[in-house]
C-alpha cells in the first residue's frame, strides 16, 4: 500500500502507470541497460578494496564517530570527513556517468564493505549506509542481489525518484566488495 500512495500521485500529475511494479520493472531494464555495463569499473572496484584495507577493523563506535561528523559537515564549507570522498577518480568517474544519463541518474555513491561511502557524485546526508536496505539488501546478500527502493517524493527537486543499490563484486573472485546505488529520476522512465 505504501509503494501504492507514493506513486499514485506521480501517476495522476503525469498520467503515468500507478503501480510500483511498473516502476521497478522499468529501474531493472534501466539497470541492466545502463548500469551494468560500467559498474564494475576499474576505478570503482580499485577505491573499494583500498578503502576496505583502511576499515576493515573499525569498530561501530568509530563507524558511528564518522558518521557524526559527516552530518555535521554536510552544511559546512570545511569538510574533512567528507572531501576525501567526494574528491577522488571514483568520485569523478560517478559524476561522469550521471552527466551521461542526461538526467535519469540523480545521484550515485559508492559504499565499501562496512557500509561506509567510498565515492559519490555529490554529498549525501550521512556517511554510514550499513544499516540501510541499500546495503543491508545487497551486500550481504551476494553478488546477484538488487534492492529497489520505493519511489518517493524528493523535497530539495521536487522530482520522484527510485534507487537502485547493487552489490559491486570483483570480477575474477566473484567476491561482493561493496555495493552502489544509483538515484533515478522515476519521471524520465515514461
Amino acid at each position: 500500500m505504501k509503494h501504492f500512495l507514493l506513486v499514485a500521485p506521480l501517476a495522476i500529475a503525469f498520467g503515468l502507470p500507478a503501480s510500483a511494479n511498473d516502476y521497478e520493472t522499468r529501474m531493472k531494464t534501466y539497470l541492466e541497460s545502463e548500469i551494468m555495463g560500467w559498474a564494475q569499473d576499474q576505478v570503482l572496484l580499485d577505491a573499494i578494496r583500498n578503502q576496505n584495507s583502511q576499515t576493515a577493523d573499525y569498530t561501530q563506535e568509530e563507524i558511528d564517530a564518522l558518521d557524526t561528523a559527516w552530518r555535521a559537515e554536510v552544511a559546512l564549507s570545511d569538510r574533512p570527513t567528507i572531501a576525501p570522498v567526494l574528491e577522488n577518480a571514483a568520485s569523478d568517474f560517478l559524476r561522469e556517468r550521471v552527466a551521461a544519463a542526461g538526467g535519469t541518474m540523480t545521484e550515485v555513491f559508492v559504499m565499501d564493505a562496512r557500509g561506509l561511502n567510498v565515492a559519490a557524485s555529490a554529498v549525501t546526508s550521512d556517511y554510514w549506509q550499513g544499516d540501510e536496505e541499500k546495503f543491508s539488501e545487497t551486500f550481504p546478500k551476494g553478488p546477484e542481489a538488487v534492492h529497489f527502493g520505493e519511489v518517493e517524493l524528493d523535497e530539495s527537486s521536487q522530482t520522484y525518484q527510485g534507487q537502485i543499490s547493487i552489490p559491486i563484486v570483483d570480477p575474477v573472485s566473484n567476491a561482493v566488495l561493496g555495493a552502489m546505488t544509483i538515484g533515478i529520476n522515476a519521471e524520465s522512465l515514461f
